[in-house]
């Protein structure tokens, strides 16, 4: 895997550093911080998180210090820098050699790209360095990305024809239109997407299970057989013509356009209100732009049972906890101000009803051991009543 993300990256046969902050028991961190330096033997500069957190413009000073390096980060970050790093700490920085920059582990936003380019842009930061890709642990880590040197793929697409399984292009300035960044091509693997039914879609354009087949595919789960056999062991139904072998189900949905694998959700995150489908970071991204207070991507939008306990889709509540920003106590804040405002805004662009919007300190949005948000995790917190009364 670390040999594919070399050549995808453009890596395998120039020579780069490895600039690295993601802690090593992170799947990315692993891969492109120890092991691609490893095997193409290459020099891996390590930085601690915490440094990374305390003082991002150090993780610009070592991109800057070190010939063609090659750094990955999540989405968050690259927001973080354009938010923490002073007029100051930029005026030393040269970003010239930077070879590529890795967007991945959670969703990537355009918008994120188009921020950090237009900050330090005149840092000499390449236009074309920006990666965004697509992987997860049981493919090791790897499975599509961007190449350095080519444009970014930006995608808008209609939102209701989304939620109905199409792809469809929609004007980028339309209130409806969905922004997505394309996450390139496959590196020594094979993607296909697949319907509900376990058939391969014959088109581009049509949104389903992304499903990966390759040598860096896991065997399974340790001491989980059976679900190891359903996720690991998935064959297309199709007959034979079908795709053939055994395929990894990842559980994300996506869709090929133009040659290029989109990330469109994940299978499970769906929220699904009046027989029609939300992706929960849509709502997120609509709701942490209503109102300054609330912390970007520190949200998330679950589904719960309703009143009467029903667990259908039918009888199901929508439900937003956010973190406010660091700047503010929660005393400070006018909540029933920003309240309304991402009621409103969410109503408004999805014709959703969050039924709860609940406002928390930062860090109370639970999170996985690679720092994503866990939206099921905080489900789980807000039906046991971990954040207390809810704020709207």
């Amino acid at each position: 895997n670390a040999r594919q993300a070399l050549s995808a990256y453009g890596a395998d046969a120039r020579p780069v550093t490895c600039v690295g902050w993601l802690p090593l028991y992170h799947d990315m961190g692993l891969v492109l911080s120890v092991a691609a330096p490893v095997v193409r033997g290459a020099l891996s500069v390590l930085m601690d998180p915490a440094a990374f957190l305390n003082e991002p413009a150090r993780w610009l000073r070592l991109l800057g210090t070190h010939p063609r390096a090659l750094s990955a980060a999540p989405n968050f970050a690259y927001d973080y820098c354009v938010g923490a790093v002073t007029d100051a700490q930029k005026a030393d920085l040269r970003l010239d050699g930077v070879a590529a920059l890795i967007n991945g582990s959670e969703p990537v936003r355009p918008g994120t790209a188009d921020r950090f380019h237009a900050a330090f842009a005149d840092r000499g930061l390449p236009a074309t360095a920006h990666c965004p890709s697509y992987g997860l642990a049981e493919a090791t880590v790897f499975v599509s990305a961007a190449r350095p040197g080519e444009p970014l793929g930006r995608f808008a697409l209609d939102r209701d024809a989304l939620a109905a399984g199409k792809a469809l292009p929609a004007r980028p300035d339309d209130p409806r239109a969905v922004l997505l960044a394309g996450c390139g091509t496959p590196a020594g693997q094979r993607v296909r997407i697949a319907d509900p039914a376990g058939r391969a879609v014959p088109a581009e354009g049509e949104v389903g299970e992304i499903w990966v087949q390759g040598p860096n595919v896991g065997r399974g789960y340790w001491g989980r057989r059976e679900e190891s056999e359903r996720v690991f062991g998935a064959e297309f139904d199709g007959g034979p013509d079908a795709p053939g072998g055994r395929w990894l189900r990842t559980g994300d949905l996506g869709a090929v356009l133009d040659g290029q694998l989109i990330v469109t959700g994940r299978l499970k995150d769906l929220v699904i209100v009046d027989g029609r489908n939300h992706y929960p970071q849509d709502l997120e991204a609509t709701a942490q732009d209503a109102h300054q207070a609330v912390r970007r991507d520190r949200l998330a939008v679950f589904a719960v049972p309703g009143a009467g306990g029903s667990v259908g889709a039918a009888g199901e509540r929508v439900v937003l906890v956010a973190e406010h920003v660091r700047t503010a106590s929660l005393a400070e804040l006018d909540v029933p101000g920003v309240v309304r405002a991402v009621r409103g805004a969410v109503s408004a662009r999805h014709g959703v009803r969050l039924a709860d919007v609940v406002l928390v300190a930062p860090g109370a949005v639970a999170r996985t051991s690679s720092g994503k948000v866990s939206r099921a995790l905080t489900r789980a917190r807000y039906l046991e009543g971990a954040y207390g009364r809810a704020a709207g």
